[in-house]
């Protein structure tokens, strides 16, 4: 799945959030208005890549997808996820309401652990892919 990390800038700041979320609540979660369809598959190991600033830039694995509803009755979808973040290499997205589906064929791959250990910054990554040289 894809969605837009809004008020989001980088990734340190999704990390932080993660921290924080995890320090008062049993679970780590997202509730968005739309349920998938496609349940089992997305629950086979896959992930809600975010986009910030224009550029999917991590991945943040699925642990679960519920079916809640609102307080004003209306049925809802809780992404239930797993605490790790996870850096991809950079690939621009437009704006969009929501989520979308992303094909295992068209997310973008990990960024090896070295990537980040380098030095490399992730504006330095950002405007290299911007580039087309990431």
């Amino acid at each position: 799945m894809l969605k837009l990390c809004v008020g989001v800038s980088e990734i340190e700041e999704l990390e932080s959030w993660v921290k924080d979320c995890r320090a008062g609540r049993d679970t780590l979660d997202h509730t968005t208005r739309m349920f998938p369809k496609r349940r089992d598959e997305i629950l086979k190991g896959g992930s809600l890549y975010w986009v910030i600033r224009g550029m999917i830039l991590c991945r943040q694995p699925i642990a679960d997808l519920e079916a809640v509803t609102g307080a004003d009755g209306i049925e809802r979808c809780r992404i239930v996820f797993k605490p790790k973040i996870i850096p991809v290499r950079p690939a621009p997205r437009r704006a969009f309401q929501g989520w979308r589906y992303l094909e295992e064929a068209d997310a973008p791959p990990d960024l090896p652990k070295t990537a980040r250990a380098e030095g490399m910054s992730e504006k330095m990554r950002r405007d290299l892919a911007e580039l087309g040289l990431l």
